[in-house]
């Protein structure tokens, strides 16, 4: 009996599982959540109005420590609005004082870093970098998914349905 030919032959009758297990896993991978998210989030702002606002998406800046990437900077005469884009499930708890937020789904928790912080970072190099003053930069964290907050958020923490009131709402700021 041939081993390697009753393998090829097994493996004729189901080579589309390995693409298929490839594809799964991809769409499973926290790369995927991470770029399918900014893409609605994307779709979202897109909907604010040209006359007011262009969005500019995925920005790399230079830091002292290297570089900081933000997912999208939206440039209006009311100021510039820096958006974190978190796409998650779950249960999040966190303050805006906390270094870590957890993110809990059924009995498993997990810890990641508190986005107002990230953002801190971002609008901080933009003010370096543009040399304008910190009042013109609003941050705003935008949730993606299937996720509940369980404590109180700031007001610029929001799901993705409120972010364009949250920016539009930065007309009253500035004007």
């Amino acid at each position: 009996m041939d081993i390697l030919g009753l393998f090829s032959d097994a493996l004729a009758q189901v080579w589309y599982i390995i693409p298929l297990l490839l594809i799964i896993s991809i769409f499973r991978s926290r790369w995927f959540k991470g770029v399918f998210g900014e893409f609605l989030v994307n779709q979202i702002l897109s909907r604010l109005p040209e006359s007011d606002y262009t969005l500019v998406k995925d920005v790399t800046l230079p830091t002292d420590d290297g570089t900081t990437q933000i997912d999208h900077v939206i440039v209006s005469k009311f100021g510039l609005f820096i958006v974190e884009t978190k796409n998650m499930k779950g249960w999040i708890f966190g303050s805006k004082n906390q270094k870590q937020w957890t993110q809990k789904i059924y009995r498993h928790s997990s810890k990641f870093q508190n986005p107002l912080h990230q953002n801190y970072k971002h609008v901080k190099t933009l003010e370096s970098l543009l040399g304008i003053d910190s009042s013109y930069l609003h941050s705003v964290i935008v949730f993606i998914g299937d996720s509940t907050f369980k404590t109180d958020m700031p007001e610029n923490v929001t799901y993705a349905r409120g972010c364009l009131s949250y920016i539009k709402q930065g007309r009253s700021i500035l004007c």
